[in-house]
């Protein structure tokens, strides 16, 4: 992200910070960042604790939101969306109830970040339902583990032809799962093949793995793509590199998990004063 987009999404995310007078002491904060050259439009299906939906990110832009402790959630990418003045419409891949903000779960092929918070958290990128755009899921300052997960490659552009889900241009815009597109007991994980031992990698999965090995391929997968970390934030990022330095707001400074460390709260007024004239003409959300 280049520092003049940096510094508008910052004035964006802690504007909302500050009218919304959330008390971020008490629940786990998340920022998610678009560095995809093509618009994506994030959803979030939360349990009753917490009341999302999805809105847009257009390249560069980024967002942020709060999640309570006990939070089980997951956010992923729409893609090709068209939603009218009302937020109706449909998307290409991950659409999740023909509206902006998602009344449903994302419908496959998605790339999908799943959270559980608790006093540990739970959380990994899951391939299982497919594939349909690069996401990494990167925790701040944790205590644990707290590996980054997520898939760096874009599987679309090898995708087997079997898998690839299609645009009507015929540009391949997801890679479906062998579950999805087979529905057979094998590759869903079912009937007789509904336990960790019948359950095996098929071939799909397999490259799926090959190609994004911190990322959870086969319903089974467990041992090596589930993550705990505790007291930490999150950073969702699409089309970003695990290893990416990524910042988000924590304990009332901008805490960043490479060299670009902290910013106090007076260096944050300062950009909000420097960019508040190109702030007026931006529009994160429709």
């Amino acid at each position: 992200m280049d520092p003049n987009s940096r510094n508008v999404s910052m004035f964006l995310l802690f504007s909302f910070i500050f009218v919304s007078g959330v008390k971020l002491s008490e629940s786990t904060n998340f920022t998610i960042i678009n560095n995809c050259k093509e618009t994506v439009w994030p959803g979030m299906t939360p349990d009753d604790n917490y009341t999302g939906g999805g809105f847009t990110l257009k390249p560069g832009q980024s967002a942020f939101f709060y999640a309570p402790t006990g939070w089980h959630g997951r956010i992923w990418g729409r893609t090709g969306c068209k939603f009218d003045k009302n937020g109706n419409g449909s998307c290409e891949t991950g659409d999740c109830g023909n509206n902006i903000k998602c009344l449903g779960p994302g419908q496959p092929p998605a790339s999908i970040a799943d959270f559980t918070l608790g006093d540990v958290d739970y959380y990994d990128v899951s391939l299982v339902d497919g594939f349909n755009l690069p996401i990494a899921v990167k925790p701040i300052f944790g205590k644990g583990n707290c590996s980054a997960v997520g898939c760096d490659s874009d599987l679309r552009e090898n995708c087997p032809s079997e898998l690839a889900l299609k645009s009507d241009e015929g540009k391949t815009v997801a890679c479906r799962s062998a579950c999805n597109v087979f529905n057979s007991d094998e590759f869903c994980c079912r009937g007789t093949f509904s336990t960790p031992v019948a359950c095996l990698p098929t071939n799909y999965s397999t490259a799926f793995k090959k190609a994004c090995p911190a990322a959870y391929s086969f319903a089974y997968d467990d041992p090596t793509s589930i993550v705990t970390c505790s007291t930490t934030d999150y950073v969702v990022t699409f089309c970003s590199s695990r290893n990416q330095t990524q910042c988000t707001y924590h304990d009332n400074e901008l805490s960043c998990n490479g060299a670009e460390g902290l910013m106090s709260l007076w260096q944050i007024w300062t950009i909000l004063i420097l960019t508040l004239s190109a702030v007026m003409n931006f529009h994160l959300l429709p």
